[in-house]
């Protein structure tokens, strides 16, 4: 388990007014952390920066589908 609680959590600029979308902390050196901002006290994933990344390039060129 990762240690999160130093985390900067930010939302997408494109999430909506209902604010249903994730939360990424990406301050950490080597850790990214992704909750859910309806829940923010529960779970969070945390990635590799490489895996991140990796995941980020796969959503915007629509390789998941």
């Amino acid at each position: 388990m990762r240690d999160l609680s130093r985390a900067t959590w930010r939302k997408s600029s494109r999430s909506g007014a209902q604010g249903n979308c994730v939360e990424v902390a990406d301050n950490l050196a080597e850790v990214v952390g992704v909750r859910d901002s309806k829940d923010p006290g529960g779970p969070a994933l945390a990635f590799g920066p490489t895996a991140w990344i990796g995941f980020v390039s796969a959503v915007k060129d629509d390789r998941l589908g």
